[in-house]
């Protein structure tokens, strides 16, 4: 019997508020794109499936945070829970890459005893004629801090996948590699479950029978 997915990543995404975390999430989730968006109010929660190779799927748990102040303590609680995160700016709003480093900050300071592996997003990538971050210089930043740099536009649908499918392969890397290790009482990684078979990391084949645990 095949497992329906191998892993689940439990994933944060954060950033000042109206960079647009909530239309970058929906657009991954459910296809679309929402012309008016209610700001999020403390956490939502979604979910989705993604295969990162033919046959691996991986289960996604993805946490929407609001970008005010005043959700911030409830923002934080969120962060232990996490083995990946995407940190959004706004390309057009030079305060919201410029507070990147608070963000980042925060994060280190509730996560441990964990660490997460982050993603830079600079979303709106289709408002061109507004940017005000520079590709190269956010790249810059991103390699400063260890992530990798993308460019996302819900709107139009650009690297949206690309973006959620990168950060998760990158952690299915590290679990594989033991860097990332699934602990009781943590809830950033979760191994999928087979009825009456050898649980593993690996793909394990006995005879005729083939099961991805």
């Amino acid at each position: 019997m095949e497992t329906i997915w191998l892993y689940q990543f439990r994933l944060i995404v954060i950033g000042d508020s109206t960079v647009g975390k909530s239309c970058l999430i929906r657009r991954f989730t459910e296809g679309r794109f929402a012309q008016v968006s209610d700001p999020t109010v403390g956490v939502d929660f979604f979910s989705r499936l993604v295969e990162i190779e033919p046959g691996k799927r991986i289960k996604l748990q993805i946490w929407d945070t609001a970008g005010q102040e005043r959700f911030r303590s409830i923002t934080r609680a969120y962060y232990r829970n996490s083995v990946g995160g995407l940190l959004l700016f706004d390309i057009t709003n030079r305060r919201s890459f410029t507070n990147v480093h608070n963000w980042l900050e925060e994060a280190q300071s509730h996560v441990q005893p964990h660490n997460i592996v982050f993603l830079l997003v600079g979303h709106k990538c289709d408002l061109e004629a507004q940017r005000q971050v520079s590709q190269q210089e956010a790249e810059k930043l991103a390699g400063a801090y260890g992530m990798r740099y993308v460019e996302t536009s819900a709107r139009e649908s650009i690297n949206v996948e690309k973006a959620f499918v990168d950060l998760t392969r990158d952690i299915f890397a590290l679990v594989q590699s033991g860097d990332i290790k699934i602990q009781d009482g943590w809830e950033g990684v979760k191994s999928g479950i087979v009825p009456n078979t050898v649980h593993s990391s690996e793909e394990v084949t006995k005879g005729n029978r083939q099961c991805y645990c």
